[in-house]
């Protein structure tokens, strides 16, 4: 039975994330302190102290949730994945768990990642809503029908779509999705239209970051969110972490792929539980679903 490391995207914070580990980890300690110094401010004050409303600040979510997610893997007795995915902002906590990039090369991208979303959500104004009980091709159906951009941007699980877009082609979108059968819609309280093309903004800028940053063949495939196929290819993994922004992450596909090549242990590392709820809405009944928040 393989053993598939999963890495929770933005929502997965709370106040007191990774405090364990820099109490209790000398290795865990060093990492967390060498990103203060690399992001010029006391990140960890705001993880262990700040409020919820502080952590929701774009540029304290990403590199919070991407320091505690690593710092933890680096820090787990047996890490040694067969093969490993995140989640939208943890596909690059499973490119650095997984050695295709270093720890201070992806905190310096998902902190330029993180900015460059922000612009681009101030720039125009884009929201997401999640869509229950509809299948995905009826949702991609009446999203092309809206006047406006809204496109859908989050394959979770089975019966769990988000979609995302301008404010009020989000809103049209989600009246006609409940009139089309759908169980419930559910606007989500974020800052702009993730994984859609209202990030192209934020595409351009982090281009030239991630063209310069090094990247090499990780110790396992790693299963991202454009294709959600297994790569090792640097060259490959660097086009889909750019293209990632403006394209769906494409989670459900992603599990049943990853059990088709083996996986049967699927490992959340990293704060939260919001991937093992929709891992066991998708895996097989048979597969061991667990996290990690702390060693």
């Amino acid at each position: 039975m393989k053993k598939a490391y999963v890495f929770p995207g933005q929502g997965s914070q709370y106040t007191g994330m990774a405090k364990d580990l820099y109490t209790n980890s000398i290795a865990a300690r060093d990492l967390l302190e060498r990103a203060n110094e690399i992001l010029g401010f006391r990140i960890t004050d705001i993880m262990f102290e700040g409020s919820a409303e502080d952590l929701k600040q774009t540029r304290v979510t990403q590199p919070a949730i991407f320091i505690h997610s690593v710092a933890l893997a680096r820090c787990l007795p047996d890490f040694n994945p067969d093969m490993t995915a995140g989640h939208s902002l943890g596909e690059f906590s499973a490119l650095a768990a997984s050695g295709a990039i270093s720890y201070e090369e992806g905190l310096r991208l998902v902190a330029i990642r993180a900015q460059a979303m922000q612009k681009a959500c101030t720039a125009a104004e884009g929201t997401m809503a999640a869509i229950l009980a509809l299948p995905g091709n009826k949702v991609e159906e009446i999203c092309a029908e809206i006047n406006g951009i809204v496109v859908a941007a989050n394959y979770n699980c089975d019966g769990q779509i988000v979609i995302s877009g301008e404010k009020t082609a989000v809103e049209e979108a989600c009246i006609r999705l409940k009139e089309a059968g759908a169980r419930r819609t559910l606007p989500l309280q974020v800052s702009g239209a993730f994984h859609s093309p209202m990030m192209e903004p934020a595409r351009a800028e982090l281009a030239q970051a991630i063209e310069k940053a090094a990247f090499n063949v990780p110790i396992c495939p790693v299963y991202q969110n454009v294709t959600a196929k297994p790569t090792t290819s640097p060259e490959e993994i660097k086009a889909n972490l750019l293209a990632q922004l403006t394209s769906p992450v494409r989670w459900t596909q992603t599990i049943i792929n990853m059990e088709k090549d083996g996986a049967g242990h699927f490992i959340e590392t990293g704060p939260g539980k919001v991937l093992q709820g929709l891992i066991s809405k998708t895996a097989g009944k048979d597969s061991i679903i667990e996290g990690f928040q702390t060693i």
